[in-house]
């Protein structure tokens, strides 16, 4: 029994010192072997490896993908003419040399960041102070961001070289500080309704002069239709009077019995009108007192 735990822990130990001497470099990471905390070696190829059992030797590991960096904080920066803005950026970077990247920055990629971040907000102070918000939100952002990308990638590649390289640096918002933006939304707001107000009396004063125009238009063509209305009722009523005076000329008794009729057709239009008059006093019951004169009027005819 003493022989068999004895081989048993001898194999026990036997794997435990393989899987110590053995690791796997993933293809999304650099593998990194220290030797008595000297780096011996650089591992870029995924796939198992070898080392001794620590502590003669061990590993770390570095990601070799491409990495963001977002701007950490949101503290204003002034402009040429003296005005506090926030820009929000971001940076894509990675590792490329992880030797250099140990030495000079530190173990994982958080000291990077860490550092790269002070690097590019500083770059970004500088070219800011040098440009106005105009500039900033023109076509020369563009400019800018090449700017910083260029000086942080002068840093970062200097005498002590970090062993990263700086892909990409973007803007995503450039933006007055809270204090100042509520100032400018105010003072865009005031302007917007002194506008809307100018276009509102502008409107009103167009409208009252189209009104008036019209109202003008309305009389005048009222005038004009009332003038050759009463010109064609004059020539009507000339018309009707020569027509009726030849008509009635040709006999005076028939034309007197004929208004005399009209006036009584006019005099008694409704059932309640009253007169008191005395028929034998008055020359207006003629054509009724004088049955032979309605007579006579068609024997001439």
């Amino acid at each position: 029994m003493n022989r068999i735990g004895f081989m048993v822990t001898s194999a026990l130990v036997a794997l435990a010192l393989l899987s110590s001497m053995l690791f796997v470099v993933d293809q999304r990471q650099f593998g990194v072997v220290f030797a008595l905390g000297q780096i011996k070696e650089v591992i870029t190829e995924p796939g198992l490896n070898f080392k001794l059992p620590p502590p003669f030797q061990n590993v770390s590991y570095i990601d070799k993908r491409l990495l963001t960096l977002e701007s950490p904080d949101t503290e204003p920066m002034l402009t040429l003419e003296k005005q506090r803005v926030v820009i929000d950026w971001y940076v894509r970077w990675r590792i490329i040399d992880p030797s250099q990247y140990i030495r000079n920055v530190g173990l994982d990629e958080a000291a990077g960041a860490n550092q790269l971040s002070r690097v590019v907000r500083n770059a970004f102070q500088e070219e800011v102070n040098r440009r106005t918000v105009r500039e900033l939100l023109s076509a020369k952002r563009e400019q800018v961001m090449n700017d910083v990308q260029r000086e942080v990638l002068e840093v970062v590649k200097g005498a002590k070289p970090w062993g990263i390289d700086v892909i990409d640096v973007r803007i995503n918002r450039v933006d007055y500080v809270e204090a100042i933006t509520e100032s400018v939304y105010r003072r865009m707001e005031a302007e917007r309704k002194r506008v809307a107000n100018e276009l509102r009396s502008t409107g009103a004063a167009e409208g009252e002069k189209i009104r008036a125009d019209a109202d003008r238009q309305r009389e005048v063509t009222i005038a004009n239709a009332y003038r050759d209305a009463q010109k064609i009722k004059g020539e009507g009523d000339a018309q009707a009077a020569a027509v009726y005076g030849e008509a009635f000329g040709r006999d005076p008794q028939f034309a007197q019995f004929y208004r005399s009729l009209e006036a009584y057709k006019a005099t008694f239009n409704k059932k309640g009108d009253v007169m008191v008059l005395d028929p034998a006093g008055t020359e207006f019951f003629k054509a009724f007192r004088g049955s032979g004169a309605a007579g006579q009027a068609p024997a001439k005819k």
